[in-house]
């Protein structure tokens, strides 16, 4: 079968996606410049494309567009793009050197901003020349339905290196299949609908055979939805979204992280089993309020917001799978209370009880359950739960590699990770641990969110807050981290490596501590 049937879960992105919200993700990342300029000085695009083109093979569905079902009778398909054309997806643009962050920004808002074309694969690659520090920036945009948070770290760094000195490979040859006809596309999709009802009628049977699994599923999906229902205040980011975006950064070292994970747990049992997800959490609470404060707002003690925090469930042999195996949780972020400990007291009892309830396997279970239903209902619910979804934002927390990592010799120095924002939902917090730092992308609307650097200049000011109330000794002179600025020292090539293979095909690579839930 020359296609590969989208999952409903990948489905989902494509329906809500419009012009005013694409639904893709991405990161902006810096690299040194050096190693990637050829002989001249100038950066050597075609080098890094026969680099990326040698890799493509790993990751197949970065070669396949996707393909509709006549009168929408079934689920989109993957097939290969006859035309795949690299140079398509692979750019160089520049600003007047030496150029700003803030200059690179701009440009990250603009190219964020626009919906990626169907009619090819749904990826690109912005390489950005000029940037001050001879640095280049990397501009990333893939489509959700395309790859998931944890899944897109095993992509990216598919063509990366644990090591600065490496060769190109030479790639299998490549020879596209032909598309199916329309009308072959068709009937294959109304027999598989048609085959559904009975698949599922099987699963239910089986699953009777084993009754107390099934009443602590029914239970699990259950506690889900009741929770989902839950009503919450609003944020002043809960509002419809304009076709243009703010992006914004902030930088935190991992092991003040770490450092208050223990000083937490070693405070009593009421902290004990303190995660890093906890404290990440609780710094984003402590920001967005301290983001509310600087507005004038009127924070009420009691005041919770909820964030919706993708869980992972690919396992280990899904590893470098593309698609989406993300389920979600609900947290509760106690915005209103002014003490930091007592606020990482309220998310860790309350992480550890979702943990508990099986809220993620819940969800996980409700979303399986939308591949039975026929296309243009599972479009019309899509729409429907994004627009009443009752959540504040969403915040998630991705593990990456503790090492670093090259692009053809060139050292990876930072990495924030960018998440779409959608109606109602107007700002997005991204973390991605990356060498020691945990870095946090921000994402908005460029309206409703005009002053979104207020709020990241508040993340690592909400670490302070919490190392204070902890009782932890302040970090040495310049060791703390600010939105905008404290990028760390430039490393050469003779920075630390790993030993291993040429590619850095998973987020845990090694020495890696997962901060993700």
């Amino acid at each position: 079968m020359p296609y590969d049937r989208l999952s409903p879960q990948d489905s989902v992105f494509l329906h809500v996606e419009d012009d005013h919200q694409p639904l893709h993700v991405g990161a902006l990342a810096y690299f040194e410049a050096g190693p990637l300029r050829d002989a001249e000085g100038r950066f050597d695009l075609e080098r890094v494309r026969r680099r990326i083109a040698s890799r493509l093979h790993l990751v197949p569905r970065f070669r396949k567009r996707i393909m509709t079902v006549p009168f929408d009778q079934g689920r989109p398909v993957w097939v290969d793009d006859e035309d795949f054309d690299l140079a398509y997806h692979v750019r160089l643009t520049a600003i007047p050197a030496p150029g700003s962050e803030a200059q690179v920004k701009l440009l990250m808002d603009r190219v964020q901003a626009q919906v990626l074309d169907r009619r090819r694969p749904l990826w690109e690659l912005w390489f950005v020349d000029g940037v001050d520090d001879d640095r280049v920036a990397l501009i990333q945009k893939t489509h959700h339905a395309l790859v998931d948070g944890v899944s897109g770290i095993d992509v990216a760094t598919v063509l990366l290196d644990l090591e600065p000195d490496t060769e190109d490979v030479e790639p299998p040859p490549w020879d596209p299949e032909p598309p199916p006809e329309a009308s072959s596309l068709l009937v294959d999709s109304l027999v598989e609908r048609a085959s559904e009802p009975a698949e599922l009628l099987r699963s239910a049977r089986a699953a009777l055979r084993v009754p107390r699994d099934v009443v602590e599923r029914v239970g699990q999906v259950a506690r889900t939805v009741v929770d989902l229902a839950h009503p919450t205040p609003s944020a002043p980011w809960n509002v419809p979204v304009t076709p243009h975006r703010r992006f914004e950064p902030a930088r935190v070292e991992l092991e003040r992280a770490k450092a208050l994970r223990r000083a937490a747990s070693d405070r009593g049992h009421d902290l004990e089993g303190t995660t890093l997800n906890d404290v990440v959490l609780t710094a984003c609470a402590g920001a967005m309020r301290a983001y509310l404060r600087g507005r004038g707002d009127d924070v009420a003690e009691d005041l919770v917001y909820r964030a919706m925090v993708p869980v992972s469930v690919r396992d280990v042999s899904e590893q470098m799978a593309l698609g989406n195996r993300v389920s979600m949780m609900v947290a509760d972020l106690p915005v209103g209370e002014p003490d930091p400990v007592e606020r990482l007291r309220f998310v860790h009892a309350h992480m550890a009880s979702r943990k508990e309830m099986g809220e993620a396997v819940g969800a996980d279970t409700i979303m399986e359950a939308t591949g039975y239903a026929p296309p243009t209902l599972l479009a019309l619910g899509a729409r429907l739960a994004v627009r009443t979804m009752p959540m504040n934002t969403v915040i998630t927390n991705i593990p990456g590699p503790q090492v670093p990592l090259y692009c053809l010799g060139a050292r990876m120095l930072e990495a924030f990770p960018y998440v779409c924002v959608v109606d109602g939902m107007a700002m997005i917090i991204a973390v991605i641990s990356y060498d020691g730092r945990l870095e946090f992308g921000l994402s908005g609307d460029r309206s409703a969110m005009a002053d979104l650097q207020d709020l990241a200049t508040a993340v690592p000011d909400a670490f302070d807050e919490l190392e204070t109330a902890l009782g932890l000794a302040a970090p040495p002179a310049g060791g703390r981290s600010r939105a905008a600025g404290g990028r760390r020292a430039k490393a050469g090539r003779g920075g630390r490596s790993a030993p291993g293979r040429r590619g850095a095909g998973g987020s845990g690579a090694q020495g890696t501590e997962a901060t993700g839930t």
